[in-house]
């Protein structure tokens, strides 16, 4: 038995171009013409607080609550599901794996997306943004969900696309596997020198053989 801990966005489901949109929303708003989508997909990884308070500091607070209003309400319109990533959890859960999400998102929105993807009965549990006091990559969500599976870190792998990911699983200890898929691309993740690097979810079946 492994413990497999996932990031969300961009690792089991496809919402760059909608988080890419939401921040195009709420920046042109405010700073028309100012940011490009090339510019958005630096924002993706660190939570809504960090980003917006290198952006407007005296602003956070009002400027998260636009970008949750209008990612909420075309969160269906622009998600996608990654190739193979039900079939592949499912298997995962079939051979006695325990599965859990640790992200910066709050839970109520990690459980919209797990509900479009009709995956929700995979994972144990999901951290959310709630549930810890430090964010990836400080370990403390990836040692809590340790701690919630009870699962040794020597058993454990975390799973992501974004350097946030990576770091947060080296801090903690454990293995780590980037996903080659990132919007951020391989090479970029190589740098922060996860232990595995996915090509294909499916890679995950052959990976925890060897963990």
């Amino acid at each position: 038995m492994k413990a497999l801990l996932f990031d969300f966005d961009g690792t089991l489901l496809n919402t760059n171009e909608l988080i890419i949109q939401t921040f195009m929303h709420v920046l042109n708003d405010k700073f028309p013409g100012q940011y490009s989508p090339q510019d958005c997909i630096n924002f993706i990884g660190p939570s809504l607080k960090e980003t917006f308070e290198q952006i407007a500091p005296n602003e956070v607070d009002e400027m998260i609550a636009k970008y949750r209003q209008w990612n909420h309400a075309y969160h269906d319109h622009y998600v996608k599901e990654f190739d193979g990533v039900n079939e592949t959890l499912e298997e995962l859960k079939k051979q006695g794996h325990k599965l859990a999400i640790v992200s910066t998102k709050k839970r109520d929105t990690i459980e919209r997306g797990l509900q479009f993807m009709k995956a929700e009965h995979y994972f144990d549990f999901w951290i959310g943004l709630e549930d810890v006091t430090k964010v990836k990559p400080d370990p403390e969500p990836v040692l809590l969900a340790l701690e919630r599976l009870k699962m040794p870190k020597e058993k454990a792998l975390m799973i992501g696309d974004n350097y946030h990911d990576i770091l947060a699983g080296k801090n903690a200890g454990i293995k780590t596997a980037g996903v080659a898929w990132s919007i951020k691309g391989e090479e970029y993740l190589r740098q922060f020198q996860p232990d595995y690097m996915l090509h294909h979810i499916s890679d995950l079946l052959t990976i925890v053989k060897g963990l």
